[in-house]
């Protein structure tokens, strides 16, 4: 029985992400990256949050593959053949990309997530179930510099990206990572899952959910921040708020102060006042013309789209 192989390309630095956090939350507007979410608390929250029936991308996603999968294996063999690599950005558990290996039939599968760690028991779960394909699980933070070595990808490639996430980048930092991309893909191909724009009402209760799913997702992160810079939050203290911009095109979700307070850790402090917002991440939406514009910023050309019956969400393939 074949095993994955795995790289850590990136040493994670508990110490160079306590700085970031730090900086983060003494910015003038404080402000922290949304993947100080991830801890195993908030990951297992994640996953709750995608069963709401509030929560529309991660099903209206699932059932796109599941009406148009064929037609997408077919559009991705027309541009880059056989024998391409598929390198799944984020790849979390692989679940999704595992749902296309019987229709793509890549010839190697590369799973990108920022941790080895978080891969392993479940690219061994996935060997197991598809021993004739070479698997490889690379631990990257892809969201400051998308590179691997040719040793890892060799050939032409599809990265997929589904799940929406280019939503958490604005618009430059989407162009540096859909460029870094299309280098990986070496003449390849990208399909990428895209929330589309739509009524506020929607928008806003996906990520304000009734159930309060959403809102201990976003104060856990509080927690997760004690542990990582010895501070003293207490979420009690806080009030998860997601609003929609329409000028911005995006959710933002904030923790607001509910009193005046202060928040203090070894060297440092930041005083709040009653209303005071942490931000803790921007989702984008985009209108099909407008995330077309963007790929041809990136260099990538000819889109394809697939869609739900109420076009809430888009897959996208791109040469």
């Amino acid at each position: 029985m074949p095993s994955p192989d795995f790289h850590q390309l990136q040493s994670i630095d508990p110490a160079a992400l306590a700085d970031e956090a730090r900086a983060g939350l003494l910015r003038p507007t404080a402000s922290v990256s949304p993947k100080f979410f991830y801890d195993a608390l908030g990951s297992r929250l994640f996953d709750a949050i995608t069963e709401l029936d509030e929560y529309y991308p991660t099903r209206t996603e699932a059932a796109i593959f599941a009406a148009h999968g064929a037609a997408m294996a077919k559009a991705v063999q027309a541009r880059i053949g056989h024998g391409f690599s598929l390198v799944d950005l984020g790849a979390g558990d692989g679940a999704k990309a595992a749902r296309l290996f019987p229709l793509l039939q890549p010839a190697r599968y590369v799973a990108v997530d920022i941790s080895v760690d978080h891969l392993r028991q479940s690219m061994q779960r996935l060997q197991r179930e598809h021993p004739a394909l070479p698997m490889v699980g690379v631990g990257l933070d892809f969201s400051q510099r998308l590179h691997l070595p040719a040793t890892l990808c060799p050939g032409p490639a599809l990265v997929f990206y589904p799940g929406s996430s280019i939503g958490n980048f604005d618009a430059e930092a989407a162009v540096r990572l859909l460029r870094e991309a299309r280098a990986l893909s070496a003449g390849g191909a990208l399909l990428i899952g895209v929330d589309l724009v739509k009524d506020q009402a929607t928008l806003e209760v996906a990520y304000d959910d009734p159930l309060g799913v959403t809102a201990a997702f976003n104060l856990n992160l509080l927690r997760h921040l004690n542990r990582l810079i010895g501070s003293d939050f207490d979420a009690r203290q806080w009030q998860h708020r997601a609003r929609y911009d329409v000028a911005a095109s995006r959710i933002e979700m904030h923790l607001l102060a509910r009193e005046a307070l202060s928040v203090r850790w070894p060297g440092g402090e930041r005083a709040f006042a009653a209303g005071e917002a942490v931000h803790t991440e921007n989702s984008y939406k985009w209108t099909l013309p407008a995330f077309d514009a963007l790929l041809r910023d990136a260099g990538w050309r000819d889109p394809l789209h697939w869609t739900d019956q109420r076009q809430a969400f888009a897959v996208v393939l791109a040469s």
